[in-house]
């Protein structure tokens, strides 16, 4: 197995191994894969909530997969990846930048807080759909949506990507709530393999390769060793690793934007009834505290104070 100039480079093996994406080729066959851990990051970004265990995890999984869904896609934006469902949990959700930085939530009724013990996806979110959303800088908004009947998150991607119609694409997937891990086969477009039977053998072998890891595995082992076990007589290559980071995108000015929206009167009723006007974000908590002078700054076409 060969990587990349044999070793990581310096700057490489400064990222850490537990927050970082890799992407990997294969050598003698038309596809690529992207392996993702998550640590620091995932702990950070749902620390501003009590989530049970069993829905961190959930979230620590589609986390991991809107960052390799990510690395699939050739753009400059955000991709939000949504499950939701009309079960005990009704909604998880990522949004995931170009540049692997993410934030994730979960919600639920309050009086199904006492529903969220059920086992697998299924019995969290009921009958539900998964939606990918990809909102890029320049150019159109795309969105896909397909039913998650699913046992598994990975087995809704999958399912996803045999109705797209797209390359043949697998998702491995595992999280125990403090740490996650994804695993992504893609195929490539006729490159090396001419013979579409060579082709069919090549993604089939490597599929079934994948399938033999465990959960354990992913979330413990380094990843060229995880790769190293899994295709070991195959010819890899393994590229650089990548940060990943959790990252919130509310501001102040964002708020501003939004109050701005519920138009003049509506504002100023609000904070003359509560005398302030709080808004809080989903994702962090984070709260942004809005006075009835910052209103009538908004309504001015300043942008209010912070504080």
């Amino acid at each position: 197995m060969s990587t990349q100039d044999t070793a990581l480079n310096e700057e490489a093996s400064a990222v850490s191994q537990k927050d970082c994406a890799q992407r990997f080729i294969f050598e003698n066959a038309d596809l690529r894969g992207e392996i993702v851990s998550l640590s620091d990051s995932l702990t950070e970004s749902l620390a501003a909530h009590n989530y049970p265990v069993n829905v961190k995890a959930l979230l620590g999984e589609l986390v991991a997969a809107a960052v390799l869904l990510s690395s699939t896609l050739k753009f400059e934006g955000i991709l939000s990846l949504q499950a939701k469902g009309d079960g005990p949990l009704s909604l998880l959700m990522v949004e995931c930048t170009d540049q692997k930085t993410f934030r994730a939530l979960a919600r639920w009724e309050e009086e199904n807080t006492d529903k969220l013990t059920a086992k697998g996806l299924s019995g969290l979110l009921g009958n539900g759909q998964l939606v990918l959303t990809v909102d890029p800088h320049k150019g159109n908004r795309y969105q896909g949506i397909v039913p998650l009947h699913h046992e598994t998150l990975a087995d809704g991607l999958n399912d996803y990507f045999k109705q797209s119609e797209q390359l043949p694409t697998r998702f491995w997937l595992a999280s125990n709530g403090d740490q996650g891990c994804g695993l992504l086969l893609q195929a490539l477009p006729s490159s090396i393999q001419n013979d579409e039977a060579e082709r069919q053998e090549s993604w089939s072998r490597i599929a079934m390769l994948a399938d033999t890891v465990t959960d354990a595995e992913m979330l413990e082992l380094e990843h060229e060793e995880l790769l190293l076990r899994l295709f070991h007589e195959e010819e890899v290559r393994v590229f650089d690793r990548e940060p990943v980071a959790f990252s919130c995108n509310c501001s102040r000015p964002r708020s501003a934007k939004i109050l701005a929206s519920l138009g003049q009167e509506e504002a100023e009723s609000m904070v003359a009834d509560l005398g302030k006007i709080d808004m809080g974000c989903q994702f962090c908590s984070h709260t942004y505290t809005f006075t009835a002078q910052d209103v009538a700054e908004i309504f001015r076409g300043n942008q209010p104070k912070t504080h």
